[in-house]
């Protein structure tokens, strides 16, 4: 199997399961829910939604849910316009299923934007579940719907010293965010780069030198032919001179 067939069933596959599962949570669980994982009280299944970022970070007001919205587009672009550009320098597969994890990421949750809001109606505490395609429409715009996190793993919390800068004496919790599998994929592909970078792009800078060195040997090639034609050229031109 080539690589290229291998990101892209890696990109599918992560966008179906990350779909799947925000769908069902979507149509199953009312705002605010939780369900424990494997009856693990630190491993929960617990619903909210965000406008913003990964891992619940929000980006201000309307206008800045449409600014990122945008942004994750383009983004996206990129990411694809590179992760061919990799592909055909010959990278290696770990890198190319790096960066398949971080695109699948942000496709996932730019289809919740721009299309959640349009074929689901809203999620409220203590409600019943969301309809999906409902009569009266969806609850929000293109480009305006609500990312749906659902992992939430509160492993241990505490309180901070006292002599603690900024936050002595306060409670902590960690792992605060809730996040979702799209968030995910991401984190594990920036993680898998940063921790491989020098033997991923090592690969990338070797078949860039070898495809140099290969044009470079070419050239050395052909110029002692060039330089014996100019020189019998020459010397039969001198010839010529002499016998006149």
């Amino acid at each position: 199997m080539k690589n290229t067939t291998k990101v892209w069933l890696t990109v599918a596959f992560v966008l179906l399961i990350d779909q799947v599962v925000k769908i069902w949570v979507k149509t199953n669980m009312s705002y605010g829910d939780e369900i424990p994982l494997f009856g693990i009280p630190w491993a929960l299944i617990h619903f909210v939604e965000n406008d913003g970022m990964a891992f619940g970070v929000t980006f201000g007001g309307s206008y800045g849910k449409l600014a990122l919205s945008l942004f994750r587009i383009i983004a996206v672009g990129f990411l694809i316009y590179y992760l061919r550009f990799l592909d055909k320098a010959g990278a290696s597969l770990g890198l190319l299923i790096s960066f398949a994890l971080i695109l699948s990421g942000a496709i996932g949750n730019i289809l919740d934007s721009a299309f959640y809001g349009l074929i689901f109606s809203e999620s409220v505490p203590y409600g019943d579940p969301a309809v999906m395609f409902p009569a009266e429409g969806g609850y929000a715009p293109f480009l305006y719907g609500k990312v749906v996190d659902m992992l939430y793993f509160p492993i241990f919390s505490g309180y901070f010293p006292d002599w603690f800068p900024f936050w002595g004496g306060e409670r902590f919790l960690f792992f605060k965010p809730v996040f979702n599998i799209a968030d995910t994929a991401i984190t594990l592909g920036v993680i898998n780069i940063l921790l491989f970078q020098r033997s991923f792009f090592s690969n990338v800078q070797n078949e860039e030198n070898d495809q140099e060195s290969g044009l470079s040997e070419t050239t050395t090639e052909n110029l002692p032919q060039d330089t014996e034609s100019t020189t019998t050229a020459d010397s039969n031109s001198n010839l010529g001179v002499d016998k006149v």
